[in-house]
């Protein structure tokens, strides 16, 4: 008896002493400190701001250390390998040593470190340069995509019927197509177009990043609009909600400052997946030429201007490769992070 007495002196005490450390912490505070706990997920964000740095960085490396000009071409040009004057583009290449072959990689910074694509232009340089076209595009339509989508399910989700009827089945639309194929079908039409893309005032050229940016973010609204409309139904049947909705709320008002609250979460977790898919989606593009169009470059072209060279200089079109894949590894690790920090259901211990 003495015993059973003990143990039941030295119950545990209730959870809300147990944790104190959460106490008065709002959910956003806790779902921080649970991502900043995620070791992985924060050395992958720190992979990916370093990767957009780096690219950010591409003038300055061009200009000012390699001093190149990556958009030209430089057939008859020359570098330094190993203080002596070399050709970039060098006689008898290949398994039978016919024609031409360009440098391959000095791995001297200032010296085409990584060669020179059959143009002669310094492939290091472009990987930069094509990086900051191929994240601008991805991060911009991602952006995008996510903001009209969740618009677009707000209004459907809160309003229904007739409403909710007209979106989904035009998002259902969308959905029915392909991803790749009506890309390319859309990128193909403006493309060829003499004016671009040309809606009322508005005007975009077709060798403007925004069309790539745009066409982007058009075809992956469906994927965007399903998963927050759900949870937009699931919060228009809640209690605050009705409760905004007898008090005379306008409906502006309950959508923004009640629903969307509860749903933005959804968006935070999908926006790095969305940047992951949609980088992919413009290499795919303008790897077949509809996406980045020249004088610009992306991962994508490079890609397409190394494949003639896998066999003697593979490294252009290894080297973005590489780029994306750690892109896009880092950009799901860390989804997969945020994911798991804003989990209602994650365990609520936070040590201080």
């Amino acid at each position: 008896m003495a015993t059973m007495l003990g143990q039941a002196e030295a119950a545990p005490e209730p959870a809300s002493e147990q944790l104190p450390e959460i106490t008065g912490r709002s959910p956003w505070a806790l779902a921080a400190r649970r991502l900043w706990r995620n070791r992985i997920a924060m050395a992958s964000l720190v992979l990916f701001l370093l990767i957009v740095v780096v690219c950010l960085a591409a003038p300055l490396y061009a200009h000012d250390i390699a001093h190149v000009n990556p958009f030209v071409n430089n057939l008859n040009g020359t570098t330094i390998v190993n203080g002596k004057k070399v050709p970039l583009m060098q006689q008898g290449g290949g398994v039978l040593h016919l024609g031409e072959t360009p440098i391959g990689p000095t791995w001297d910074l200032r010296h085409y470190f990584l060669g020179a694509d059959a143009q002669g232009r310094d492939v290091a340089a472009r990987l930069l340069y094509g990086g900051r076209s191929s994240l601008g595009i991805g991060i911009g339509s991602a952006v995008i995509c996510c903001f009209i989508a969740t618009v677009v399910a707000l209004i459907a989700g809160y309003f229904g019927r007739a409403v909710d009827a007209v979106l989904s089945r035009l998002m259902d639309l969308v959905w029915a197509f392909p991803v790749y194929l009506l890309a390319i079908s859309i990128s193909t039409v403006l493309l060829t177009s003499a004016n671009g893309l040309q809606v009322g005032p508005l005007h975009i050229a077709a060798s403007s990043l925004w069309l790539p940016t745009l066409i982007i973010a058009l075809i992956y609204l469906p994927y965007v609009y399903r998963p927050v409309r759900g949870h937009v139904l699931a919060a228009t049947e809640k209690e605050f909600v009705e409760a905004a909705v007898s008090q005379g709320a306008s409906d502006l008002r309950v959508i923004f400052s009640d629903i969307l609250p509860n749903v933005v979460s959804v968006v935070i977790v999908l926006l790095p997946l969305m940047i992951a898919t949609t980088i992919l989606t413009e290499s795919a593009l303008s790897y077949l030429s509809v996406g980045v169009q020249p004088p610009n470059a992306s991962w994508g072209t490079i890609i397409s201007d190394g494949q003639d060279l896998l066999y003697t200089r593979p490294w252009v079109a290894i080297a973005p490769g590489i780029m994306i894949v750690l892109v896009v590894l880092s950009l799901n690790v860390l989804g997969d992070g945020v994911r798991d920090a804003l989990d209602p259901r994650a365990r609520l211990r936070v040590e201080e």
